[in-house]
């Protein structure tokens, strides 16, 4: 539970700051000081941390127990990369209204109500009898982490200012970053022993209970109507969910079919025309001083945009990169489920650890620098699995070891400097807004890194045949790595360019 210290704060979103201080790189609105004692700052720090990792701890599960679950529900292997792309594409389309929702609400309710539902699709994903079932709950876990990624965010700059708290600030944002390596490992670890023991529903079952209770949430929903820009969010929220409804259907194996048909034709057109008219939207309500979703003025914020920009494609590349190895380990090199979960934790203890250089070397790192040099390690890690794996080989130590070991690396280093590049940059009221902006790009880039992967996937069945062969198969995962290596290199040139003026981190600039 978070802590009380944690302030419900107003609707503070109409009118916006002037959009010369949105733009400015490294403004911080001077915000009271509030003592807190160890005991409370271990506890706030502890209960977004949770939050934060319980949904990585499902991915995990998902990631070596979807071979399984497969077996068991019967999804057609055309489907089986959605229950985890599902998680995603929610949480995606919907991170920028519950986001505006937490500045609303206040950001401990909104990590409250996150937790809950996340409870309740756990508890129902245990239930789940057939593949529709299944993606729908991990639909209904996107819409959890979309009201618990942003409140925690929120919640932690509101806590610890960056005048008063520097420190504690930037512990944290590596905490969340940590709380997300342990929370996935301990996904993998809990999925490959149950999977192999009792039984892949115990996994869910555990997670629910993990996720513990919930505080009774106050009464304050009044203030919703007027208070956010329900236009705004419908607006952006059809463009994302039409535009990952099309991105399903491309990945079908008679996608060629499918895809010339009018209806679909139609809603990928009225996908595209939904951007422009969103922004026309987000002019108007600032120009009337209402309430705006995401202020175009945000994005003159440039270190933000392609901050932004990197992480979009940063967790493009690492979630598909290792959804692609369990694949190859269970399926071409025939190794069981808890095998497959235990090859994966160097990935957890290297991100553990990254995390806790973080906090050490923080105040040293320059952005410009130590971004673009993460993200060349999270390319690095594709770039081996393509390279040196084979059907006969080779083993665990000379190749998949190191990728399993690198891939987090440049995730967990960006998400810190990011969140703490993000916080400084904006003003209090708005640090949630831009927190969810930032999340929902990460997992749109989630998404769109498996879906494409998949469509490439199914491209080359189509070109080579049928994948009656484990050679065959191995090619299409190759194919994959080979994409994600891409996205991991053009990251290191968008970061370094947008990156090139911040110096340092957690230090005011006047």
């Amino acid at each position: 539970m978070l802590s009380n210290e944690i302030s419900e704060r107003g609707s503070v979103l109409a009118p916006l700051p002037d959009p010369r201080d949105i733009a400015s790189p490294m403004i911080v609105e001077a915000e009271p000081e509030v003592p807190l004692s160890l005991s409370r700052t271990v506890a706030i720090n502890s209960s977004l941390t949770c939050i934060t990792g319980i949904g990585n701890l499902l991915a995990g599960l998902l990631t070596v127990c979807i071979p399984v679950i497969s077996k068991d529900l019967h999804i057609p292997p055309d489907l089986q990369l959605w229950p985890a792309s599902a998680f995603a594409l929610a949480c995606g389309c919907l991170l920028l209204p519950c986001g505006t929702v937490a500045d609303v609400l206040g950001c401990r309710r909104s990590c409250l109500f996150g937790g809950l539902i996340q409870t309740s699709s756990a508890l129902g994903a245990c239930l789940a009898g057939t593949s529709t079932q299944l993606i729908a709950l991990r639909v209904i876990g996107g819409l959890a982490a979309s009201f618990c990624l942003p409140g925690a965010i929120g919640a932690a700059g509101h806590v610890f200012p960056a005048s008063s708290s520097p420190r504690r600030r930037s512990i944290a944002f590596a905490a969340m970053g940590g709380g997300q390596a342990v929370g996935f490992g301990l996904g993998l670890v809990l999925g490959g022993v149950f999977s192999d023991t009792i039984g892949w529903r115990w996994g869910f079952y555990t997670t629910a209970i993990l996720n513990g209770a919930v505080l009774a949430l106050a009464r304050s929903f009044s203030r919703l109507v007027h208070d956010i820009d329900w236009v705004g969010a419908f607006l952006i929220s059809a463009c994302l969910a039409l535009l990952s409804s099309e991105l399903a259907v491309a990945t079908e194996s008679n996608a060629d079919q499918t895809m010339r048909k009018p209806m679909n034709i139609v809603l990928v057109c009225t996908a595209v025309a939904l951007l422009p008219v969103f922004a026309l939207w987000m002019c108007h309500q600032f120009r009337l001083s209402r309430p705006t979703l995401i202020p175009n003025a945000l994005w003159a914020n440039l270190p933000f945009t392609f901050m932004c920009i990197t992480v979009f494609l940063v967790w493009g590349t690492l979630n598909a990169s290792e959804q692609l190895a369990a694949l190859y380990f269970e399926d071409v090199l025939g190794k069981s489920t808890l095998t497959t979960s235990l090859y994966f934790l160097p990935a957890p203890i290297c991100g553990l650890m990254m995390n806790i250089a973080i906090v050490a070397f923080l105040p040293r790192l320059r952005p410009s620098i130590a971004v673009p040099v993460a993200c060349l390690v999270n390319g690095i890690a594709p770039l081996l699995l393509a390279t040196l794996c084979h059907v006969d080989g080779p083993g665990y130590w000379r190749g998949p070891f190191q990728a399993m070991a690198l891939n987090p690396l440049g995730a967990d280093l960006m998400y810190t400097i990011a969140i703490l590049v993000m916080t400084a940059a904006f003003p209090s009221q708005i640090q949630a807004l831009a927190g969810g902006v930032f999340n929902m790009l990460s997992q749109i880039g989630k998404s769109v890194g498996i879906a494409t992967s998949a469509l490439i996937a199914r491209q080359i069945t189509a070109e080579t045949g049928k994948l009656d062969s484990l050679e065959s198969l191995l090619l299409v995962y190759k194919a994959g790595w080979w994409y994600n290596c891409s996205f991991g290199f053009l990251s290191v040139l968008v970061s370094f360019w947008g990156l090139r003026s911040i110096q340092k981190v957690e230090v005011k600039r006047e």
